[in-house]
Formats: C-alpha cells, structure tokens, sequence
C-alpha cells in the first residue's frame, strides 16, 4: 500500500488539481430541525436529495480532473485497524463527554461506525441525567463536514488540523486529524492547531481563512472563526518547521457580520496567475478593517505594518493581480446578494479553471468580459465539454441548496496535491 500514498503538495491556491479531499453530503445534514440550525450553523435547512444531487456536479467533476478521495471511505478503513479505532473512538468520547458509549461504539462494524461518527448518535434515555439533559443526539451529526476546507489546511508537505471556532465542528478535526495521521493514506507532516494549548479558547482557526498565494505568500483572514491567537499560533509553528527562508503573511480583518463573511475565501479568492475575484467594498473601498502585512525571517516576525489592501502588497510583492468584482461593478445590491450567496468563492483546479455557483450570474458576467467560457457541470460530466482541451473557463454547478450551509466549490474541496504554477 505504501507505493498508493499520497504526498501532500500545495504551494498555490491555482496550480493543477492532482488530489483533493471531499466529503459528499449525507443524511447528517437532513437530522436536524429549523430549531437546531443555528446550532448546526446553517442559515436554513437543506433538501438532502437536491444537496446530493447538487454535490455531484462537485465531485463528478474535480473526478475528471484529479484523484478524489472521501472522507467516509478513509474513516471506514481506519477504522479496520483496532488500535486506530481505540484512540480515535477514546479521542471523541472524551473530549465530547460520552465515555459510557466507548464499548458500544468499539464494537460496531467500521461501515457502521464510520456513518454513526458523522451522522449523529442518538442518546440512550437510560438515566434521570440522560433524560434530563433534552438532546435527542449523544454524538451531534457533522452537519458542516461537506464543507472539508475548514478542518485541515495542506501547506506545502504539511497538513493543519484546525482548531475551528464552534464546538460542533470539533469532531471534524478529531477525524481529519487521525486520517492524515495515519500512514497508509498520505505522506505528510503534521501540525497540530487541535492539541495546541487546549485550555486556551482563544486559539482558533479554519481552513477557509488561510490562502497559499505563492509558496512564500500566505493570506490569512481575521474574524470570527480565526482569531489573532490562532495565527500567531500557525505562524510560531510555520516558522519552526522547514519552507521559505522568509515568508510573506498578509492578515485581512474581517466583519463578524453578516454571517457571509466567516471567512476570507468568502471575499477573495485567486481565479488564475493573474486574477482575484473580490467583494469590492471590503477588499478594495477604504472601510474600517486592516489589511496587515508581516515578514517573517529567521524564523521571527521582522516586519508587521498596515497596507492598503491585498492586492497592493501583492503587487509589491511581485504579483500582480487584477481584480474581478464579485457581482459586477455597477450594482452594490448584486455584489452584496451575489457575496451572500458565496459569489465570491471560487475553487481553483487548474490555472484560470474554475468552479462556482451558476446563480450568481452578475459575477458569472464579469467573467465572460475577460474571456472566461461558462460551462454547466453537466455538460462537462455528459461529455459534451472536454475540460482538457479548452482555455479560460467557470464549470458552475446548480446551487440552491448547497449555499444554505453557507459556503460554495472552496469551502467543499481541500486540496491534497497541486502542480507547480509555471
């Protein structure tokens, strides 16, 4: 098996797709109730059967273009190996306070367990506490686990496991942590965000806030599912771990509302060697929050000052890209509808290839000025479009459910291995 194992390599957010970790949808994301959705961080409840049917585009097409892996079938096979079980099953009844279910879930089948540690576990009410405590679910389902970018970010040959802002994605990092872990399925070093400082509550970070602009150039987000501490923290551990000599690490703050913008990738993400697509007034208008640019050599920060904007110090940094306005330049309402709708969430699988929503059809525009063809998904996955053989494109896949949870085609791919821009 070890000839089959996966080295982890990205060093951009645009080079060639070569693999990527995905997670489709399942009934996790249908158990819960209008009641429970802001827990489930979701801004409403999705149809299973349309979500699935949605995701397909997703990973029907990045299976075309690279090697797709699911975390359900990895999950599934660690759980084969008894002492892999033992510490990671050990691992969540701890920290999630349901150690009374340790043997119960240790003698499960790993199929079934696998879909019992991401679709929920329903208590026993076999106690006065148990009943009491009013919870339908001992282990909560993962309603966010299709969104795989936020629990581990691949850094050139490392993998972060995040520690995210809300408790109820913890178990995403537990898993995420324990494949990458696991030597029969990728080469990589580990860094570890999770076990850093467990006491501190102030340490978090998330997947969608940390861009590879280059291999030197790190952008990060700062808001409200990655705090200062969690960067420092990343940094500290960047600098100490083997990569560029001196690296660039630029921070945008971030509103902690609306809810759109969770994360950077919600307001800026690379489309191609020379593109970014933008939620204007943040990224480029003046406005309150900071952009703060930080050099770091020798392993210490050596610089750290306010700049204009991401694409300014990018420019200064000998990368010029010009930006692509998410919902087109003449209409504040349709950049703010179409950012709400994870306009600006793009997923790079090759330089100037990429995937969105086909809503947001002001952004799709902006696109086709500048030479980028429109592509359903469909037609890629019916034959009809060989993505190898055109130029510039948008693959959109249909996107009414899937955008409930709040997120687009970044927030659900994370990338295992890229080609190296030329």
């Amino acid at each position: 098996m070890a000839q089959n194992l996966v080295k982890l390599d990205v060093q951009s957010e645009i080079g060639k797709l070569e693999a990527v970790l995905l997670h489709s949808p399942g009934a996790e994301v249908e158990n819960m109730t209008p009641r429970n959705a802001q827990r489930a961080l979701y801004s409403d409840i999705l149809n299973l059967s349309i979500a699935q049917k949605e995701y397909e585009q997703v990973s029907g097409v990045l299976n075309k273009v690279s090697r797709t892996f699911q975390v359900r079938d990895l999950l599934a096979k660690l759980l084969d190996d008894h002492y892999e079980r033992e510490a990671l099953i050990g691992k969540i009844c701890v920290t999630e306070e349901v150690t009374d279910y340790f043997e119960y879930l240790m003698d499960m089948s790993s199929k079934n367990l696998s879909q019992v540690l991401i679709e929920g576990l329903p208590a026993r009410i076999n106690s006065l506490t148990a009943y009491l405590k009013d919870d339908y679910y001992a282990l909560l389902p993962l309603y966010n686990f299709y969104f795989t970018r936020d629990a581990s970010v691949s850094i050139g040959n490392k993998a972060l496991i995040c520690r995210m802002a809300s408790k109820v994605r913890m178990r995403e990092s537990i898993i995420t942590e324990a494949i990458f872990k696991n030597k029969k399925f990728f080469d990589c070093e580990l860094i570890n965000g999770y076990d850093f400082q467990p006491g501190n509550n102030e340490v978090y970070m998330e997947g969608g806030d940390i861009l590879i602009a280059r291999e030197d150039i790190l952008l990060i987000g700062n808001g409200m599912r990655t705090s200062s501490q969690g960067i420092d923290m990343l940094l500290n551990r960047l600098c100490k771990s083997s990569g560029p000599e001196k690296r660039h690490i630029i921070v945008q703050q971030l509103p902690s509302s609306p809810e759109s913008f969770i994360h950077l990738d919600m307001v800026f993400t690379l489309l191609d060697v020379d593109k970014a697509m933008v939620f204007e007034p943040l990224i480029l208008n003046e406005n309150q929050y900071q952009t703060v640019h930080m050099v770091i050599e020798g392993g210490k920060v050596s610089k750290i000052k306010s700049v204009n904007n991401i694409p300014s110090v990018l420019k200064k940094l000998g990368m010029e890209v010009e930006p692509v306005i998410c919902g087109g330049i003449t209409d504040e309402w349709n950049q703010e509808r179409e950012q709400w709708h994870s306009g600006a969430n793009f997923f790079a699988f090759a330089p100037g290839k990429v995937m969105s929503y086909a809503r947001n059809v002001h952004t799709l525009n902006e696109l086709d000025k500048i030479g980028f063809e429109i592509i359903p998904a469909w037609d890629v996955l019916a034959g009809k479009k060989d993505l190898d053989k055109v130029g510039k494109c948008v693959v959109t896949i249909d996107g009414s459910e899937l955008p409930r949870g709040g997120g687009g085609a970044r927030c659900m791919t994370m990338p295992l291995r890229r080609a190296a821009v030329e």
